[in-house]
């Protein structure tokens, strides 16, 4: 296995930069969300620092002599980790490593990255996120990863006459991404027979930021004993359970991996496997915080990623959650406003879990529809499969064959359609 940045136990010293147009109170807003995620990952917070800048240096990001007071300041604190709240490129990050002397320097994407490392469990996770690693990592190799043929074994992996320690490195990792790769195909083909089959199923998924209560909502409404946990990214895999709406209403609603601002581009493509149950899905709840003073950002995060994956024209809900925690009448009034067809419940006290089930009724009776079908006798099994996962209006027997009026949700009817023609 390839060394990782490792985060935990580490005091950290986190850098916040203000670019034209932004505010100071906007980037320690930034930097709120950084300190629970280097938290998270299991570093000490040894402090902040905020820069102003005109624009961003091509070489260290805030220039090179801000960079220098960085590193003295690190090295007062006796830091060893250096976060910044933005992405580095792969120059800026190899240049603080020939000036740093034993001070690492992280970015949000290789903090998030390791965090979804430690976070891991399945094999599947596991596989998404050595690949996001893999591929973040290849530009951006320094002497801080070194000796890789140690870690990944070392067959293959001698040096030929004149390649560098550094070369070597970059051929392990092509490799290792080009497994990772085949191994994610094999794994979508799996996921793809396992949806196949619950295609005749109306699905809901559920999205939200990272920390907004989905997992809390999921447990209230299936009664699924899911991993809760206080923390950003708790929980990587999704999971899906039946929720009966009423008798006639069944619906697979599925809890998928928590989203954030400047997610990875990479940690998205990766966990492209893990995200289709949200492409797959009829109708999607997308979940905030009510309680949260940066709900707007939260939202405007949550819709980028889901347009980033081509779902942003699914059918929405919006859930504001956690109202138990706001006393203030008025607060949500405006945030109800703000986000007028929003449904606001308490996912933990389980209040107004009702109002959002006849929502999500709703609209599956929107998805709903009704036709009619005639077959032969001879048709035995496409009149079974006709009335698998619909619910059956209307069934006549006559001289010539059977006549068949079905309800069913819009995929399901499509599948039918498509195997009688």
């Amino acid at each position: 296995m390839i060394e990782r940045n490792n985060v935990g136990q580490e005091k950290a010293l986190l850098v916040g930069v203000i670019q034209p147009g932004m505010t100071e109170s906007l980037i320690h807003e930034h930097l709120d969300e950084l300190e629970l995620l280097a938290e998270t990952a299991g570093a000490k917070i040894a402090g902040r620092i905020t820069q102003r800048v005109s624009k961003i240096n091509p070489a260290t990001f805030i220039g090179k002599g801000k960079a220098e007071e960085l590193l003295n300041q690190a090295k007062e604190l006796d830091v060893k980790l250096i976060v910044f709240d933005d992405e580095l490129s792969p120059g800026q990050i190899k240049n603080y490593h020939k000036i740093s002397d034993n001070v690492k320097v992280l970015d949000r994407s290789g903090l998030i990255l390791d965090i979804f490392h430690k976070h891991a469990k399945t094999k599947e996770a596991r596989t998404q996120v050595d690949l996001a690693y893999m591929e973040y990592l290849l530009p951006r190799l320094t002497r801080q990863w070194t000796h890789l043929e140690r870690q990944m074994g070392g067959i293959g992996t001698r040096a030929g006459m004149g390649e560098t320690q550094i070369e070597i490195d970059r051929r392990l990792i092509r490799t290792r991404i080009s497994k990772l790769k085949k191994e994610l195909i094999r794994i979508e083909k799996e996921r793809d027979t396992q949806s196949y089959r619950r295609q005749s199923e109306f699905r809901v998924s559920l999205v939200g930021y990272t920390n907004a209560g989905k997992s809390t909502l999921f447990k209230a409404l299936t009664g699924s004993d899911v991993y809760i946990q206080d923390q950003l990214f708790a929980t990587l895999d999704t999971t899906v359970r039946q929720l009966q709406i009423d008798e006639s209403h069944p619906i697979l609603l599925s809890d998928t991996v928590g989203f954030i601002r400047k997610l990875p581009h990479n940690l998205v493509a990766s966990f492209k496997s893990t995200l289709k149950e949200v492409l797959e899905a009829d109708l999607i709840l997308v979940m905030l915080d009510i309680s949260s003073s940066q709900i707007e950002d939260h939202f405007q995060t949550i819709e980028n990623v889901l347009k980033e994956m081509g779902a942003q024209e699914i059918p929405q809900i919006l859930v504001l959650n956690k109202v138990d925690l706001i006393s203030d009448g008025n607060m949500i009034e405006k945030r109800q406003r703000e986000f007028p067809d929003s449904v606001t419940v308490s996912a933990q006290q389980h209040l107004r879990l009702s109002e959002l089930k006849s929502r999500i009724l709703g609209k599956m009776e929107e998805n709903f529809q009704t036709i009619d079908l005639e077959f032969s006798y001879d048709q035995g099994k496409t009149i079974a499969h006709a009335q698998e996962g619909v619910e059956v209006l209307k069934r006549e027997y006559e001289e010539n064959g059977v006549k068949l009026r079905i309800r069913g949700s819009q995929s399901r009817i499509n599948q039918i359609l498509s195997a009688v023609e």
